[in-house]
């Protein structure tokens, strides 16, 4: 279904807030600021907007309301960060189909201020669909991913220091990002010194839970040569899911998912992983990018910590990743600011931390709705 929409649509505007402690905004406040820097982005206005897809903004009408909208297409998507994904896809297919002709998509998190934790009873944004596991005390996403990584590493002789080598890298993809909450290099070092929060998982293995918004303009391939920026285009995008056998998935780690993906996406952007200049790593937590890569095939299945270990993952290496800091060090927006960093590598807009010519570059998230999107300097 996805190939019907291959090259048809683009990214013509991106925004962002800043992103920390931001007691005096609340969810719609920090969406709107994104949106309308994201407009400004795209020199469109708000009377351009007549598709609205939001996330973990509490109303869709009130967020119309106020900012005085009428779109023909409108959603809403809960707040898990699986969402960021499948929201882009969903304006992808709102334009390509007819739908709509400019989609504003758009997130909002006031996590921080409002004292969010994840994990407990009452999580909404988390792993509130393992509700079966509750009795057994877990609760946490992070708990899950320390049973998962502690199989991956049973089976495969994964190691902690290869998690630090997976953090101690976006921390210093950070340093050189104006934008990212925590810009302090740290060492592999640093990495295994840090306290556990759930056994085998370090402090640093862990996202930061952060205030801040994300939009993105999607429209026409057509369309998007007249808007202010140059366009990024949607190239190709898959989804597939893992519900069948619980929220952990046995020895798999969303593999199988992330490969039915991967049978088809390279082909629909007419490239193969050889020709992607950089990635776009969902990281939650650090063993979520051993997973993706594994996923997706960038090494063989069991061989992830040692590849991200001799460095792959690095600026000036083969396949640079989380370019921005990602979760780990720039914020946690649940994926929407991965996103926008591959727009902006592929339009040369990072400063220190640019990829040289950057053209293609894949966006993956693991979890029980994993999704990808390839981003491409032309459409095909």
């Amino acid at each position: 279904m996805a190939r019907r929409f291959t090259g048809r649509t683009a990214v013509a505007g991106v925004g962002t807030t800043a992103y920390g402690r931001l007691p005096e905004y609340d969810q719609y406040d920090l969406g709107a600021w994104a949106l309308r820097n994201a407009l400004d982005d795209a020199g469109l206005a708000l009377s351009d907007i007549d598709g609205l897809i939001v996330s973990r903004i509490g109303d869709y009408q009130r967020f119309g309301e106020m900012l005085g909208i009428d779109p023909r297409f409108v959603t809403i998507l809960p707040g898990q960060g699986r969402m960021a994904g499948v929201a882009i896809e969903q304006a992808a297919m709102a334009v390509a189909s007819g739908m709509a002709d400019v989609v504003a998509v758009v997130y909002g998190n006031n996590g921080r201020s409002a004292g969010d934790r994840y994990g407990g009873e009452g999580d909404q944004y988390g792993s509130g669909g393992a509700g079966q596991w509750f009795p057994y005390g877990m609760t946490s996403p992070g708990a899950m991913h320390a049973m998962m990584f502690n199989r991956h590493a049973h089976l495969y002789g994964t190691r902690s220091e290869h998690l630090g080598e997976i953090a101690s890298t976006f921390r210093r993809h950070a340093s050189l990002n104006p934008d990212a909450v925590m810009r302090t290099p740290i060492t592999i070092e640093d990495h295994q010194n840090s306290r556990f929060v759930a056994e085998p998982l370090h402090l640093l293995d862990y996202c930061l839970i952060n205030d801040g918004g994300v939009a993105l303009i999607v429209t026409s391939a057509e369309r998007a040569k007249d808007c202010r920026k140059k366009p990024v285009h949607i190239r190709a995008f898959g989804q597939a899911s893992s519900f069948g056998s619980g929220s952990m998935p046995p020895d798999d780690f969303w593999r199988a998912p992330m490969q039915r993906i991967a049978d088809h996406i390279y082909a629909d952007a007419d490239c193969t992983r050889d020709d992607l200049d950089a990635l776009m790593i969902y990281d939650n937590f650090t063993p979520t990018v051993l997973f993706s890569l594994e996923g997706f095939g960038f090494c063989p299945v069991g061989a992830s910590g040692p590849w991200a270990a001799e460095g792959h993952l690095r600026l000036g290496s083969k396949f640079p990743s989380n370019t921005s800091g990602g979760h780990l060090s720039e914020s946690y927006m649940q994926g929407w600011a991965l996103n926008v960093e591959a727009v902006r590598q592929i339009r040369g807009e990072c400063g220190e931390r640019q990829v040289n010519d950057a053209g293609l570059i894949q966006y993956m998230a693991a979890s029980p709705v994993c999704t990808s999107i390839i981003y491409g300097a032309s459409p095909r």
